[in-house]
């Protein structure tokens, strides 16, 4: 399957919404969220373990939850939009 690439708004923290994409390598399991000079990785195991990797950073366990009905969180980065689960 060939990569994705969702134009999707996130949010770093407390900050403004703004344009940013998701590449999908493989849906529900490995992708990357890119906000401007940012790109984070994201990895999930199956099982229920999800981690992150930012930029000159190690892999490290995030918790994912919905903040409104359509914005999704992985601890205080949110993404909108889109967003392919499985």
């Amino acid at each position: 399957m060939p990569n994705l690439t969702i134009p999707l708004e996130c949010r770093l923290g407390k900050g403004a919404w703004q344009p940013c994409q998701m590449e999908v390598l493989a849906i529900g399991q490995h992708w990357f969220l890119v906000v401007g000079s940012q790109r984070l990785e994201f990895r999930h195991d199956g099982r229920g373990s999800l981690t992150m990797q930012g930029a000159g950073e190690g892999w490290r366990p995030v918790n994912s939850r919905w903040e409104q009905p359509q914005d999704l969180c992985w601890d205080g980065i949110c993404a909108r939009g889109a967003i392919p689960l499985d």
